[in-house]
């Protein structure tokens, strides 16, 4: 199965108008513990980021932690996420996911995390914080 990193702080999903630029709090990028999630739309710009980053006038839901695939992800392989999404759907966790060139993120509600690790954990999952 996979290998998981927690990521130790809380996570935001935000969304700020179509067309914004990039929030000056978010513009310096991650530090070396974290991640920054930005998506851009025809009606949004989409935000994953750590809760205490949210932008200025952001509409935001906040209280999500992250799981990260440890190991790089391939783009040819399949059922990554999947391995990942059937368990926690099957246990009603409801999940955010993004990915990156490199490796897939998972985020859950940071008041389900236990329920998610020992969803994931049970699936044959293992899991570093």
């Amino acid at each position: 199965m996979l290998d998981l990193d927690l990521l130790p702080e809380e996570y935001a999903v935000c969304r700020l108008p179509a067309g914004s630029p990039i929030p000056a709090s978010l513009a310096a990028g991650p530090d070396e513990k974290s991640v920054i999630s930005l998506s851009w739309a025809p009606d949004e710009l989409s935000i994953i980021c750590p809760a205490d980053r949210v932008p200025d006038g952001a509409v935001a839901d906040t209280a999500w932690r992250c799981l990260r695939v440890a190991s790089q992800v391939e783009l040819a392989l399949f059922g990554v996420l999947a391995s990942l999404i059937g368990p926690l759907a099957d246990a009603r966790v409801n999940i955010v996911t993004f990915s990156t060139y490199s490796t897939d993120y998972l985020l859950v509600p940071a008041v389900r995390l236990s329920e998610a690790v020992g969803t994931l954990l049970a699936a044959g999952h293992r899991i570093a914080s």
